[in-house]
């Protein structure tokens, strides 16, 4: 008899324990985070929530037309510009453009000083692992621009040694020069290294074909800047945060508008329509 009490004891015992212990229905739950609701906990670590909860995208940008630039009464224009506008509409928020440091844009989206980079940013492997890129869509190349009066005795790679270059800080044209072992000045922006060639100040510069084309030459503001060598072939892509939603979110947006039209007629209106790469 007193054996059985024994048992019978240890199994209340062990009951009661399994119950204190348990999350199941007859036991309380775990209290949430004060303030959190279940939307906010869902939406942890989710980029897209961040930037719709504060109600801004933050565009980092440099000074770089036909892509980022101002109009005259100062409001920031461009392809990029245009169209980074159009995303912050799809995603319910205000955009607001900062102008950064080139060599500093995988910190400032990592700070969240900056929410993406869009600013005709070439794809490469160093960007690729510093931050999440988007789908390519854009074509373009690094070309070398000087004085048309000097353009005929610059026509090759190998034509280019001794030439005195100036080029954007830690771009891709940086990148280019680098490879050849070719000397340059670095400057802050693509729109510097122009106004040092047009001043006489360097011999030639690297630049974004893109770029070249929207300021240099017949009726632009550098109409007596002409480019010869291309040095590469390469691709833009928007820059976000490593592991950001705003990747996918980005690129079903962009297919979106592509086939809606946007995409082109906003590319004709500031003529880099061939460089539009086809969804």
């Amino acid at each position: 008899m007193k054996q059985k009490l024994l048992a019978l004891a240890l199994t209340l015992g062990l009951s009661l324990s399994l119950a204190a212990c348990s999350g199941g229905s007859g036991g309380a739950a775990t209290p949430a985070p004060a303030g959190a609701t279940p939307d906010s906990q869902q939406a942890a670590g989710s980029d897209k929530a961040y930037v719709q909860e504060k109600g801004t995208l933050v565009v980092g940008i440099t000074d770089f037309a036909p892509m980022d630039y101002r109009d005259g009464n100062g409001d920031w224009i461009g392809f990029d510009a245009d169209m980074a506008k159009a995303f912050a509409a799809e995603l319910g928020v205000e955009v607001e453009f900062i102008e950064i440091t080139w060599g500093n844009k995988a910190m400032e989206l990592e700070t969240k000083a900056i929410d993406v980079v869009w600013n005709g940013m070439t794809l490469d492997d160093e960007v690729r692992s510093l931050m999440g890129t988007s789908d390519p869509y854009c074509l373009n190349g690094q070309v070398v621009v000087l004085p048309a009066s000097k353009a005929a005795d610059y026509q090759t790679v190998d034509s280019l040694s001794g030439l005195n270059f100036a080029v954007e800080n830690e771009s891709a044209g940086a990148k280019q020069l680098d490879a050849l072992g070719l000397s340059y000045v670095a400057k802050v922006t693509q729109a510097d290294a122009l106004m040092e060639v047009a001043a006489g100040a360097s011999d030639a510069c690297v630049i974004d074909l893109l770029m070249a084309g929207a300021m240099i030459g017949e009726g632009t503001s550098y109409p007596d800047l002409t480019y010869t060598v291309q040095l590469n072939s390469e691709e833009y892509g928007v820059g976000f945060r490593v592991g950001s939603d705003l990747v996918e979110v980005f690129n079903t947006f962009w297919k979106q508008a592509y086939d809606a039209g946007t995409v082109m007629t906003t590319a004709t209106a500031y003529g880099v329509q061939e460089s539009i790469i086809e969804k």
